[in-house]
C-alpha cells in the first residue's frame, strides 16, 4: 500500500478472512468419505434460507435481467456459470482484457461473485446462485491502466451502461473520497437506468469509493446470525446490509481442485444483494433505477438503531418482501434526497454487533469425522496470523504498477484485494502491496467434486445494439431507458 493507513487493510482483511479454516484447509481436503446432505455446496450455502431465497424463486429467477460485474473476470468454463455470461467473449471497454476469463489466478474473485449472482445450480454440488435465470456481463479491471483505478472503473460503468447492464455490481473499493471521474460515471449510469451496488470496505474507518458516491447502494456485511461483520465499515453512506460472512462460492480449479471456496466480506455481500437487484428488476421490469431502490430500502428490516444508521443502514435486505409489498413509487432516486428515510421499514430484533463464535464450518462425512475449528485454536492462530501479517506488512514499502492518484489508499476485500482475494502478479489492488497466499487462504469445500468439462454453451445472451446476435430469451422487460 502507498501508505501506513493503506497497508493496514491488509491486516484488516487477514482478519475478515476466516483463518482458522484456512489453516486446517488442507486436512479438511482429504476426508475420504462423501458429505452428508448438509455438507454438499447446496447445503452450504445458508444464506439462501436466511433471505428466503427458494420462496423468492417461486416468483422470479431474474430472466431478463443483465448484471455487469467489474472486478477481475470470470472463468466461463465453470460448470455453475456454463451459459450464464451475456455478450461475447471479445466484447470488453477500450484497453480492457476480455473479462471471460478469471485473471485473478489466487482467489478467483470475479468468479465468486458472478457465482453468488447467477450460478445455475442443478444439483446440490453446484453453486445457485441468487438470480439463476439471469446473466453476467463480466468486465475484467486491467490491474495497469493509465489513467488510474478510479479512471479505469469509471470508464468501466460507463461501457457496462452502454452495453445494456440492468444492474453494475462493484466488489472492489478504493479508500478516498469519490473521484469527479467516478461521480460522473455514477451519474451516466443512473442516468441511463442502471442500478449500482458497492461494498463498503473491509474493516476501514471510513466508506470507500465507489461505494462513497451518491445513488450507489452501498452495503455492508452480516453474519450468521444478523451482526454486523467486523469487515463492515460504519458511515454514513451504508444503504443496506446483506449476509456475507462463511459464503461458499465458486472458483476456478487453479484455486482450488474441486472449484468451491468459502471466504467473507462485504464482496459476498454485494455480490448477493446485486442478485436480489435483479430478482426486483425482472419481477417489476418497467420500475425505473430510482423505484427498484426505493423497493428495496422501503422493504428492509430495521435493525440496529432506529431508521437508517451508518452499520446497517436502512437495515438488512428482505428479498421476499422487496418482491411481495406494496411500495408506494417516488419521483426520484432517494439516496440523492437528504436525509432519505426508508419510512416504512419493517422493525425486527437488533443484531448483534458481532462476528459470532470463532468456529470453522463443519464438514462432516457418513463415518462421523469431523473438522472443526475449535475456539481455543482461533485464539492461538490468530495470535501467529496477525504477527506474521504485522511484520509481513512492515517489510513491503513498494507500491505495485496499478496505484491510485495522490492521496488515495486502495484497499480490497471489498476491493482489491477482498476478502479471501490475492492479485496474481501484475494484477494488484490498485495502490496495494500483492500479499501472500497465506494472507487471505480461501477454504476449500472439500466434498465438491472437480468440475467436469462442460458442454457446449448455449448461445450466448446478446448485448443490446450487438449486431448479429439474437436478443436474450425469456421474459422481463427490456433495459429501461
Amino acid at each position: 500500500m502507498r501508505t501506513g493507513k493503506g497497508r493496514r487493510s491488509v491486516l484488516k482483511f487477514a482478519v475478515a478472512v476466516w483463518m482458522v479454516g484456512a489453516m486446517v484447509g488442507t486436512g479438511v481436503v482429504g476426508v475420504p468419505a462423501p458429505a452428508s446432505a448438509a455438507d454438499t455446496v447446496r447445503g452450504l450455502q445458508w444464506y439462501l434460507d436466511a433471505l428466503k431465497i427458494p420462496k423468492a424463486h417461486e416468483i422470479t429467477k431474474g430472466r431478463g435481467v443483465t448484471i455487469a460485474v467489474i472486478d477481475s473476470g470470470v472463468d466461463a468454463t465453470h460448470p455453475a456459470l456454463a451459459g450464464q455470461l451475456a455478450g461475447r467473449p471479445g466484447a470488453a471497454p477500450e484497453g480492457s482484457p476480455q473479462g471471460w476469463v478469471d485473471r485473478d489466478k489466487e482467489a478467483g474473485h470475479g468468479t465468486s461473485m458472478a457465482g453468488l449472482i447467477v450460478g445455475r445450480g442443478g444439483d446440490r454440488n453446484r453453486q445457485l446462485g441468487i438470480a439463476p435465470e439471469a446473466k453476467v456481463l463480466p468486465i475484467a479491471l486491467s490491474g495497469s491502466g493509465g489513467n488510474g483505478y478510479d479512471g479505469e472503473v469509471a470508464r468501466d460503468i460507463r461501457w457496462a451502461a452502454d452495453a445494456g447492464a440492468d444492474v453494475i455490481s462493484l466488489s472492489i473499493g478504493f479508500e478516498q473520497p469519490a473521484s469527479v471521474r467516478i461521480v460522473e460515471a455514477v451519474q451516466y449510469a443512473l442516468s441511463r437506468n442502471v442500478v449500482l451496488v458497492a461494498a463498503t470496505g473491509a474493516g476501514g474507518r471510513t466508506v470507500n469509493s465507489p461505494a462513497n458516491t451518491p445513488g450507489v447502494i452501498a452495503v455492508n456485511s452480516t453474519t450468521r446470525s444478523g451482526g454486523l461483520a467486523r469487515s463492515s465499515v460504519a458511515g454514513p453512506e451504508v444503504v443496506l446490509a446483506a449476509p456475507g460472512d462463511e459464503i461458499i462460492a465458486p472458483v476456478p480449479t487453479v484455486v482450488q481442485d474441486n472449484g468451491y471456496a468459502v471466504a467473507s466480506g462485504t464482496s459476498q455481500a454485494t455480490a448477493i444483494l446485486a442478485g436480489v437487484v435483479a430478482l426486483v428488476r425482472s419481477r417489476y421490469p418497467d420500475l425505473d433505477a430510482a423505484n427498484v431502490i426505493n423497493r428495496l430500502i422501503r422493504t428492509a428490516r430495521d435493525v440496529g438503531a432506529p431508521g437508517r444508521d451508518p452499520e446497517y443502514g436502512f437495515g438488512a435486505v428482505d428479498a421476499l418482501a422487496a418482491l411481495q409489498r406494496p411500495v408506494p413509487a417516488v419521483e426520484g432516486n432517494p439516496l440523492l434526497a437528504a436525509g432519505a428515510q426508508p419510512g416504512a421499514a419493517t422493525a425486527a430484533p437488533k443484531g448483534e454487533q458481532t462476528e459470532g463464535p470463532a468456529v470453522a464450518i463443519k464438514v462432516k462425512n457418513k463415518t462421523g469425522l469431523m473438522v472443526v475449528g475449535v475456539l481455543c485454536l482461533a485464539v492461538v492462530v490468530g495470535a501467529v496470523v496477525l504477527t506474521v501479517v504485522v511484520a509481513r506488512r512492515r517489510r513491503r514499502r513498494t507500491p505495485p504498477p496499478f496505484g491510485p492518484e495522490p492521496g488515495g489508499t486502495l484497499v480490497g476485500g471489498p476491493g482489491f484485494p477482498p476478502p479471501g482475494y490475492v492479485p496474481p502478479p501484475g494484477y494488484g489492488p490498485p495502490g496495494g502491496s500483492p500479499p501472500s497466499s497465506s494472507d487471505f487462504a480461501q477454504h476449500p469445500h472439500p466434498h465438491q467434486p472437480r468440475p467436469q468439462p462442460v458442454p457446449p454453451f448455449p448461445p450466448p445472451a446478446s448485448l443490446p445494439g450487438q449486431p448479429g446476435t439474437a436478443p436474450p430469451q425469456g421474459s422481463g422487460g427490456p433495459h429501461q431507458r
